[in-house]
């Protein structure tokens, strides 16, 4: 017998890490000044944006094998901001130019409008450290 693989949905990890990006939005919003707990936040987002990607990356190869290219390049297009943010970020993060975090932030709140955050359901342990897992990670080389 072949071994089972559970594969999650990419669409609930997408929706998943969208109402943890909006939840920290909000909770950053109302800082009033950039603390350590912030930067872990911004670092996650770093992180969950990328994951974003790459389920989209996921779901375009698997419509690519069903010749479904356009939907596929559709899809990869409709999402490229993911990635475009992600790296962003980093590099704002990494060169410690958080007078420039703000501005992207702002760009990052139209994605998220759709979302109604009624009640915070994430807690501290899903950002807490990934400031400093950031940094020691290898810096990603994006594709452009």
């Amino acid at each position: 017998m072949s071994r089972l693989i559970q594969i999650e949905n990419q669409t609930t990890v997408r929706n998943r890490n969208r109402r943890s990006i909006a939840e920290m939005l909000r909770l950053l919003m109302q800082k009033q000044s950039f603390d350590e707990e912030a930067r872990d936040m911004a670092a996650t987002i770093v992180f969950l944006l990328r994951e974003i990607y790459e389920g989209v990356e996921q779901s375009a190869v698997a419509w690519e094998k069903k010749d479904y290219w356009l939907k596929a390049e559709r899809f990869m297009r409709e999402w490229r901001w993911t990635l475009e943010l992600a790296a962003d970020m980093d590099d704002v993060i990494r060169h410690e130019a958080w007078d420039l975090l703000p501005e992207l932030l702002a760009d990052l709140y139209p994605k998220f409008e759709d979302l109604k955050i009624k009640t915070l359901t994430r807690d501290a342990t899903l950002w807490r450290g990934a400031y400093n897992r950031l940094l020691a990670e290898s810096p990603v080389q994006y594709p452009w």
